[in-house]
């Protein structure tokens, strides 16, 4: 690999759309997390409820049913995870079939990369993926502390531990789903970044629907507007 091989591999439109794909993902995770005080996230929204379920939690009984709630969230961060462990290998295996992957590319784009090009441009993808499986993995195990957590909790609502407990497992659970949640965001740019393959025009088109899409679920989708009645007196 030399210098002259990079130079003609990457332009100046191919580092534009770099950057736009990382400001994207890193703003989006940023917008959601911090919206403006009058138009909360979905995700926002769906903190206050998980509060709100360790609350209730205390004086259901049985707790069975918060139990296997707990479960499917665990299995979803591990179902994630294994995805993303997959898409890791698959990378590697990319990686050392460059020159099949840059016969597929030639088919799709009039110019053809180098070989080394198209490896540095498969290690973004794979960014992507360790970023989401670590979050994956953070998450699954912050979901295990809040169910530990609740299953300290106190039968008795009138324990003076139950409800600090319990909003110790909610601010857990809380957590565990921000970093749920930036995991698929990763997920989500992690395929877009695959249209670099093709070029930057390319990349930077997926790179805008991808936040598109995002932003409207977040801050437009009709699952939002549910979450936003307050005809439950959700504060």
């Amino acid at each position: 690999m030399t210098w002259e091989t990079l130079r003609a591999g990457f332009t100046l439109w191919d580092a534009g759309a770099l950057a736009l794909l990382v400001l994207a993902w890193a703003g989006a995770t940023w917008f959601i997390e911090h919206p403006p005080r009058g138009r909360p996230s979905t995700s926002v929204l769906m903190a206050g409820y998980r509060r709100a379920w360790m609350e209730v939690f205390v004086t259901r009984d049985p707790r069975i049913f918060d139990s296997q709630i707990v479960g499917s969230l665990r299995q979803g961060t591990a179902f994630f995870a294994s995805a993303s462990m997959i898409a890791i290998g698959g990378g590697f295996a990319l990686i050392g079939n460059a020159d099949r992957l840059r016969g597929v590319a030639q088919d799709l784009a009039p110019s053809v990369d180098p070989v080394v090009v198209l490896e540095i441009k498969l290690m973004l993808m794979m960014f992507f993926a360790a970023n989401a499986f670590l979050k994956f993995v953070w998450s699954h195990r912050l979901f295990g502390y809040a169910s530990i957590l609740m299953a300290a909790v106190p039968n008795e609502a009138d324990h003076p531990a139950a409800y600090p407990r319990a909003r110790k497992a909610g601010e857990i659970n809380v957590t565990g789903a921000r970093s749920y949640n930036r995991g698929l965001r990763s997920v989500y740019f992690g395929i877009a970044s695959a249209a670099w393959l093709i070029g930057a025009a390319a990349l930077i088109l997926a790179t805008l629907i991808t936040l598109a899409v995002i932003l409207r679920r977040e801050f437009a989708s009709g699952s939002r507007e549910v979450l936003l009645e307050n005809s439950d007196k959700m504060e």
